[in-house]
This record gives C-alpha cells, structure tokens and sequence, in this order.
C-alpha cells in the first residue's frame, strides 16, 4: 500500500511525464487514494491530459479535478466562435452523425444533446471537440438509444469480458434489465473500470451502463 507522500509523487511525475503538461502548472495532493489536482492551464485538452494522467497510476481511487482554465489572448473566443468550431470539427469525422446532434455553448461551456444508436458515436462528438480553442468543458447530455431490438446477451458480455486480457481473472458481475448494464463487483485499476464499461457499451442494444466497479489494489 502506497503512502499519501508515495502516492503524491507518482501522479506528480506521470504528469511530468507528457508532453502536452507542464508540472509546475498542476498542484497535486493525496490522501486516502484520492488525488486532488489543482493549478491552471491554457487549454481543455491539458486539463483532461493530467486527470487521465493521474487516474493511470497504480494506487489512485479517485480524482478530484480543481484544474482551472485560463486562455492566452490567441486561444479566447465568444460562444458563437466556438459553437462553429464544434460544428466543423464534427463535419469531417465519419463517426459523428452531425445531423442527431444539437449543440449549446455557454460561457465556454459546450453542452451536447440528442440521440445516437451507439456510444463510440457519443465518444467521438466529445473527443472531437477537446483540443478546440476557447472550450471551458463539455457537458455530454447525449442519449443512446440502439436500433436494434435484440435482447441483450449478458453472457455475451461476460465472453468479451473475459476475453479482455486486462480484466479476465477480476470478479466482475453482469446484470442486465431492458436496455440497461449494470456493472459491480471490484478491479484493480481505473483501466480496467473503464475498459469494462467501455466492453458493456459494445453489445447491441444498450442504452445505458451503470458501472458501479470499486477499485480496490
């Protein structure tokens, strides 16, 4: 078991460690397994670069992100400005259906709404728009609602589940009711708990993933 000190200087020089992230910028604290990571950037992709950063590093629980943003005189831009930016961003990406989607941009904040047959197609209208200038956040309100009306096959899920080499001797439970997959159980990692939701989300049919998995190491 790692000590809050221990803890504190491995997320500090996974920081460290990318490219896009200067470490004098980002303050970080740990207790308990909970990081606490505060300071200021210059764009929204750093900000989701050092909590991915910190979520990645063995002994880490949760992430409490104080991160603020401030842009340079180069990066500001009014809601109007960004609201076009996202929307040619997601013009030349196949995997977004620009067409279901509606967006809101307020105080840099861009809130996304609509309904999509698949998550990847969800993922991709946000990753699309994270490394645009001006963005304060993004607020993904877009609902997933599958075409097909296929039963969902848990024990497919828990095949793929197992299959995946990061997860396959973790106790993970499946439960499924309607549309909706409910994770629970314990892994050892934030990977591994994403990578199970992300497993659950590509099962036709799905409309909703609780993921109710603690980390435990």
């Amino acid at each position: 078991m790692k000590t809050n000190q221990d803890l504190q200087k491995d997320v500090q020089e996974a920081i460290k460690w990318e490219p896009l992230l200067n470490a004098a910028e980002i303050g970080v604290t740990a207790k308990d397994g909970v990081i606490t990571l505060t300071g200021t950037v210059d764009s929204y992709s750093k900000k989701l670069e050092a909590e991915g950063a910190a979520k990645n590093v063995a002994g880490v629980k949760a992430v409490a992100e104080e991160i603020v943003i401030k842009y340079g005189d180069y990066g500001k831009k009014n809601d109007t400005e960004i609201a076009s930016e996202v929307l040619k961003a997601w013009k030349w990406n196949w995997e977004v259906p620009e067409d279901k989607i509606k967006v809101k941009v307020e105080n840099g904040w861009v809130t996304l709404e609509g309904e999509l047959e698949w998550n990847y197609q969800r993922e991709a209208a946000k990753k699309a728009i994270k490394n645009l200038s001006g963005v304060m956040g993004v607020i993904n309100n877009i609902k997933i609602k599958s075409e097909t009306h296929d039963a969902i096959e848990k024990k497919a899920i828990e095949c793929a589940l197992e299959r995946n080499s990061s997860i396959d001797d973790l106790g993970i439970q499946v439960d499924v009711a309607g549309n909706n997959v409910t994770l629970t159980g314990t892994v050892n990692s934030f990977y591994a708990k994403d990578e199970a939701e992300q497993i659950a989300w590509n099962a036709p049919g799905v409309w909703t993933v609780d993921n109710e998995l603690v980390i435990e190491y």
